[in-house]
């Protein structure tokens, strides 16, 4: 079948790097297979949903290239939701209990006491209609809860392979609050159904509800999608990845300077048999990318390997795919100035820099007054090349006597500001002779 997958974030915060690793794997399974990508916001939670987070998580997705097909919004589909719970009341599948939360908690505190797992004892359903009145007199409203039939649902779990949950082992899950506000569970299984989802791709912690989904799914008569639960991300010391780890937001990658086709490389390749590595488009990371990769384990997402993996894509793009951001950012020295600087770069700002030694003004560090006396001297007339630099060096060597790191840095220092950087031998004709005779022998540029 063609594939209709979806990302549904909840618009409560905005996308966190453990959030994208289930928009990643839908869009890259959708992108290899010739499907659908829905972006669906699961906004039910109209007191913590906001739209500046909607509009938020969509300029991440965009900054990252995860384009979707179609959009959806669940606070626009109430009247499907509501036509579902008749559907369920109707089959017998749901029904209201009255139970407070200091009531449940009393008897799960019984239940572990006995040596019982803590399920739901359905004692709403004991109550008779005299008794579910003299409740709702006396102040109480329902919630309503999702009979679920007690018996092993299995699937073929399209990353873990076969799954079995045993119902009978779980609580009916309440579907409907007291206030009419509804859970996550039913609005996304209609949602499901609606928008035609044929593959629901997630994160591993879901693996519960995915048998209790499937029961609403038989209930409301329709199949159910094909599911697959990925291993999750968790920070170096173990910790789940969360909203409140503001520090991993797509966002503060973007704002850090991260290379969005970073962050996404090595999203997808943490946690499989693949090597982390950079990848230069998502063409190429949709070619690679299988379930069958996936490790089983959590996968640690650190924060300095990725950075480490950002410098490791800038090395390796072409000049063609900077030469418009060389241009926006002023930068005009070509493809000869990004092949000397790329090897340096961590982020792609730090180009400015560089070519603030080339072309503009720096505070050279002056040392070794006796070999930059000798450098000026033997400084070569133009033009220049890459052979420049050790012919140049060669004639100092000769006047000085200085060798190793008491001829190089002195000069690395005086031409550039700095003591590491780009090879001299391809920066100094960018830098040229008039820019270096200045800075080396204490003129004004």
């Amino acid at each position: 079948m063609t594939p209709v997958v979806r990302f549904a974030p909840s618009p409560t915060g905005r996308i966190h790097v453990g959030n994208l690793r289930p928009a990643l794997l839908n869009w890259l399974f959708a992108r290899r297979e010739g499907g659908t990508f829905l972006l669906r916001f699961d906004d039910t939670d109209r007191e913590r949903s906001r739209e500046d987070y909607v509009e938020g998580i969509r300029e991440d997705l965009r900054w990252l290239g995860l384009t979707w097909d179609r959009e959806a919004r669940q606070s626009e589909r109430f009247d499907a939701y509501a036509a579902a719970v008749e559907t369920l009341k109707a089959a017998g599948r749901l029904y209201p209990a009255y139970d407070t939360p200091d009531e449940l908690e009393r008897r799960r505190k019984r239940q572990l006491a006995r040596g019982l797992p803590p399920v739901y004892d359905r004692a709403a359903l004991k109550l008779t209609a005299a008794e579910r009145a003299s409740l709702e007199a006396s102040g109480r409203k329902p919630h309503w809860r999702f009979r679920l039939e007690e018996r092993g649902v299995a699937w073929a779990d399209l990353i873990r392979g076969e799954q079995t949950i045993n119902a009978g082992s779980l609580s009916d899950p309440v579907l409907v609050r007291e206030d009419c506000t509804y859970l996550y569970t039913l609005p996304s299984v209609v949602d499901d159904i609606e928008f035609g989802i044929t593959h629901v791709i997630r994160g591993e912690d879901h693996v519960a509800n995915t048998g209790v989904q499937i029961q609403i799914f038989e209930a409301l008569g329709a199949a159910s999608p094909v599911f697959g639960h990925h291993n999750l991300l968790i920070t170096p010391e173990g910790e789940a990845l969360s909203k409140r780890l503001g520090s991993l937001s797509i966002r503060s990658l973007r704002e850090e300077g991260l290379e969005p086709l970073a962050v996404l490389s090595y999203s997808a390749t943490i946690g499989t048999s693949d090597p982390v590595a950079p990848y230069t488009s998502l063409t190429a990371l949709a070619r690679v990318s299988d379930f069958d990769k996936l490790s089983r384990a959590s996968a640690r997402f650190d924060i300095g390997e990725l950075r480490s993996l950002n410098a490791k894509l800038l090395q390796e793009l072409d000049y063609d795919a900077v030469a418009a951001r060389l241009e926006a950012s002023h930068v005009s020295g070509g493809r000869a100035f990004w092949e000397a600087v790329r090897p340096n770069l961590n982020i792609f700002a730090d180009v400015g820099h560089w070519w603030q030694v080339v072309a503009g003004q720096i505070q050279p560090e002056i040392s070794a007054d006796e070999l930059l006396k000798a450098a000026c001297e033997t400084l070569p007339p133009e033009p220049w090349s890459q052979a420049t630099w050790s012919e140049w060096t060669n004639a100092i060597k000769s006047a000085t006597g200085a060798k190793g790191k008491a001829l190089f840095q002195p000069l690395r220092l005086a031409l550039t500001g700095s003591d590491h950087g780009p090879e001299l031998k391809v920066l100094l004709p960018l830098i040229g002779r008039q820019k270096a005779a200045a800075r080396l022998c204490g003129r004004v540029a």
